[in-house]
């Protein structure tokens, strides 16, 4: 593989893709998790410079808020994307976050999808339908070579 950053709106179904790909045996990091996020809200820059050092070969995702600075640091930078409809729709209906269930929230969600996801588009080398099924997705990310 390579050093791989999933990118795309909250979702879209990364979360779900890394989980796909570790059961697949490969080392992926939800940098959602595990102390990767600082009480600043930015990834912990020291600790995932000793991660990309030391590991050829991972698969990372988290909050994109602070991507960016870190887009040079992988050889691939994938986003997945779906229609506003569907991030809204699965967004609502999560279980382990009430956020995106009122027409407030699911406004800024539209609102915000239409500011960042242009931004995370001109860092990608490469694009996948999120609505497509979760292996063939991992396949593709997979598949990346250095």
């Amino acid at each position: 593989m390579a050093r791989v950053l999933v990118t795309g709106m909250s979702g879209v179904g990364k979360t779900t893709v890394l989980e796909e790909l570790r059961r697949r045996g490969h080392l992926t990091v939800d940098t959602d998790y595990d102390g990767w996020v600082l009480a600043d809200g930015r990834w912990d820059e020291g600790r995932m410079d000793r991660l990309l050092r030391e590991q050829p070969d991972v698969v990372v995702s988290g909050t994109v808020e602070n991507q960016g600075r870190f887009y040079d640091r992988f050889e691939q930078v994938v986003l997945i994307s779906a229609p506003v409809e569907v991030l809204i729709e699965r967004v609502s209906t999560r279980t382990n976050n009430p956020y995106g269930r009122t027409a407030e929230q699911q406004a800024e969600i539209a609102t915000y999808v239409e500011t960042v996801e242009p931004l995370l588009r001109q860092g990608a080398t490469l694009e996948l339908d999120g609505r497509k099924p979760v292996a063939e997705l991992a396949d593709l990310i997979e598949g990346l070579q250095r």
